[in-house]
């Protein structure tokens, strides 16, 4: 009864009290609001629309791809809507991707079979792969569907002049005047315009269409690059190149634009230059037969004769890249680039004193190629190269022929044999 009762200790049972209430608080607030680590974390779902603005942006910023990934987000979120599967399939078009906007355009079509639209962009797609036929087939179904769809006239009026008919060039001139009337403001009726103008020949006129086209929108390659095609018709070369160069900033993969620049750097006489710019275009499409012709006619100018035996033999016959993928020649048809192609491989076979390769060429050109009294001059003038060079190794046989290439420095001055037409 004398024992002393201890005190409690207060600050341990606060120091419990709180334990307890951290405890409930971790428990019961905290965890619940956490995220559960084996649950896939939510995301936000964007708005067809939202997505179709983005897209709609990055293509008057002229970032047509990123573009066409836009659109085909917005299809992704909106599957049963014709009209984003049709302006993706413009888009396409506009970046080269032909069988793509086609197949886009069927599909278009498979939602809405009575799309003008549709049709017209299918028709457009087809043109571009060479398919002429059944895409004059199909623009006159457009136009049945819509009699004023401005757009498809538009389209048919480039329909009607790819199919090298002066009857249907006739028609293209009526057909872009309708266009025009329906709606001047459009893009496409304007370029219709101008590219009518360009292959009449009223240079000077299709340059102020092709303007007024790009002030619909900057940014969009191809425009720039007929707009160069029609300054350098001109022989305003350097505007040219400037028109050039954009589009391939605006498109970088595509190697149209480094070719015309060395075309027009070789017709400027800056054989240099024109050497560079072949290789780059090579370098975008190794495959591309026609783009290591002009790589080999660019080697042929510089005297790197043995690099331009070789560019140019897998030009004309074949052969592999330096990848190993393989390379379809050019055979010998009447299309002055190609029949280039040819006569240059003879001028460089006969160069490196392979002249029962290069005769035969020479050969193969006088019995196959008939064009008309202009660019058969420069060919004849070419094959008759050929023979006295050949005749003249032939006469120095202890003469060595020189073999440059492109190690080692070209000479300042002389002046090759292959002429450079236009691209």
């Amino acid at each position: 009864m004398t024992r002393r009762r201890k005190r409690p200790n207060l600050f341990a049972w606060a120091l419990l009290g709180l334990v307890l209430l951290f405890g409930y608080y971790f428990n019961q607030v905290y965890l619940p609001s956490q995220p559960n680590p084996f649950e896939a974390t939510p995301t936000v779902t964007r708005s067809p629309e939202a997505l179709v603005t983005e897209a709609e942006d990055l293509f008057r910023q002229g970032k047509l791809f990123q573009a066409i990934d836009a659109y085909q987000t917005a299809i992704n979120a909106s599957p049963q809507n014709p009209t984003l599967y049709i302006t993706l399939a413009r888009i396409q078009v506009w970046a080269g991707k032909y069988e793509e906007a086609q197949a886009n355009a069927e599909n278009a079509m498979l939602l809405n079979p009575d799309n003008s639209m549709a049709h017209a962009v299918r028709a457009w797609a087809l043109d571009f792969q060479g398919r002429n036929s059944d895409a004059i087939t199909e623009i006159d179904k457009a136009l049945e569907l819509d009699p004023n769809n401005a757009v498809a006239h538009a389209y048919r009026v480039e329909i009607l002049i790819d199919s090298r008919s002066f009857e249907n060039i006739e028609k293209a001139i009526d057909v872009s005047k309708s266009a025009l009337a329906l709606d001047p403001n459009l893009i496409e009726t304007r370029r219709a315009r101008a590219y009518l103008l360009e292959v009449t020949g009223n240079y000077e006129e299709a340059i102020q269409f092709y303007r007024s086209a790009i002030e619909l929108n900057p940014n969009i390659p191809i425009l720039h690059m007929e707009l160069g095609r029609n300054l350098r018709f001109l022989l305003v070369y350097d505007d040219a190149i400037k028109e050039f160069t954009f589009a391939n900033t605006l498109n970088p993969p595509d190697p149209e634009p480094d070719l015309f620049i060395s075309r027009t750097y070789a017709t400027m006489g800056d054989y240099a230059k024109a050497l560079q710019y072949a290789e780059t275009a090579v370098k975008d499409r190794p495959t591309d037969p026609s783009l290591r012709g002009n790589w080999g006619v660019m080697f042929y100018h510089n005297f790197f004769y043995a690099d331009a035996v070789e560019q140019l033999g897998l030009a004309t016959s074949g052969g592999q890249t330096e990848d190993g993928f393989p390379i379809k020649g050019l055979p010998l048809k009447n299309e002055i680039r190609v029949v280039e192609y040819h006569y240059t491989y003879g001028l460089a076979l006969a160069r490196t004193n392979q002249c029962g390769k290069a005769l035969q060429v020479a050969q193969d050109i006088q019995a196959n190629v008939h064009m008309d009294e202009a660019p058969m001059e420069i060919v004849n003038g070419s094959v008759n190269r050929i023979i006295e060079i050949c005749q003249e190794n032939l006469d120095n046989p202890a003469v060595d022929t020189p073999v440059p290439s492109a190690v080692s420095p070209a000479p300042e001055t002389a002046t090759p044999e292959a002429a450079v037409a236009a691209p």
